[in-house]
């Protein structure tokens, strides 16, 4: 089947891979113009571009779909099937359309929820027990197609978002190949979406970054881990703001405010949160520094304790 790839992240170059590796037919590959990256702010490829240049696929970049160019252009490529992952932008229908099986799309959660960006992310930072990946078809309300296929993985306690990304973006690649299979054979359902139980998500930024010591522990512990790798939790200790990359649950009570470090020690940097109970801080960056164990950091300086 000649299929044209659409994708620019990490999350989408897994699934470039994975039918590179199956033996599909990629004829050519869409992805997002290159943006300054790293400190020197110099132009770089995505990972789905530096994969298509390696394996000598033509790649697009177009900057608009709003003049009708992209749509020609992919006209002239004739692609049987459209296979769209992480792509980054709203594609216009007419776009969406010109493949002659349809368009399909690779989503980061058990649709119908969290449509949108970030599912991932968000499904740790709400605290859920399970998530996965859906590969639908793609329709003009943003991730509402029929779904073809899902597979569902459960979340592990302290699993941060980036390492749940990693695992379904190898999930996302796998149940794609498979679905191909079945589309190519005339035997992929159809299974509209319970549009009423829809629910959406948002981007991510840095203003989501401060920790709510007024929150439960698990609730404060599911922020952190889905705020990493990126924006990164954040806590004001003694008049420093430091990144918080992990923390446990500690069985210490006590009486003091939400926020109050109570311990600092071999184990970490105690703190105060709802209901006299506390969470143990085990991974920190100080302002200007390398991230480190918060016992490591311990060693060398001392935070203002209220034990």
């Amino acid at each position: 089947m000649r299929i044209v790839f659409m994708g620019t992240p990490d999350f989408a170059e897994e699934s470039l891979r994975a039918l590179l590796e199956a033996g599909e037919d990629v004829a050519a590959v869409f992805t997002q113009p290159d943006k300054p990256r790293g400190r020197g702010m110099q132009e770089s490829f995505s990972p789905v571009k530096t994969l298509a240049v390696e394996r000598g696929i033509p790649v697009y970049q177009p900057a608009t779909f709003k003049d009708g160019a992209a749509t020609e252009l992919l006209r002239t490529l004739a692609p049987e099937l459209l296979v769209v992952v992480a792509y980054g932008r709203i594609l216009p229908q007419t776009f969406l359309d010109v493949a002659k099986y349809g368009s399909i799309n690779v989503h980061g959660s058990l649709l119908p929820k969290y449509r949108g960006a970030a599912p991932i992310q968000w499904a740790v930072l709400n605290g859920d027990k399970t998530t996965g990946v859906s590969v639908q078809y793609m329709a003009a309300a943003m991730d509402a197609g029929d779904v073809i296929a899902s597979r569902e993985t459960e979340i592990g306690e302290f699993e941060t978002s980036g390492e749940l990304f990693d695992r379904l973006a190898v999930m996302g690649a796998d149940l794609l190949v498979r679905t191909l299979r079945d589309i190519d054979a005339g035997a992929a359902p159809r299974t509209p979406q319970d549009h009423s139980a829809a629910t959406y998500t948002r981007p991510l930024a840095r203003d989501d970054s401060p920790i709510d010591w007024d929150q439960s522990p698990r609730a404060i512990i599911k922020h952190i881990c889905g705020l990493e790798p990126w924006p990164v939790a954040t806590a004001e200790l003694g008049g420093q703001t430091f990144k918080i990359h992990a923390a446990d649950y500690s069985d210490r009570t006590t009486h003091k405010a939400p926020g109050t470090i109570v311990a600092a020690g071999k184990d970490g940097v105690t703190v105060a949160c709802a209901d006299g109970q506390t969470v143990r801080i085990t991974q920190l960056q100080a302002p200007g520094k390398k991230r480190m164990s918060a016992a490591d950091y311990l060693l060398g300086h001392t935070l203002p304790v209220e034990g």
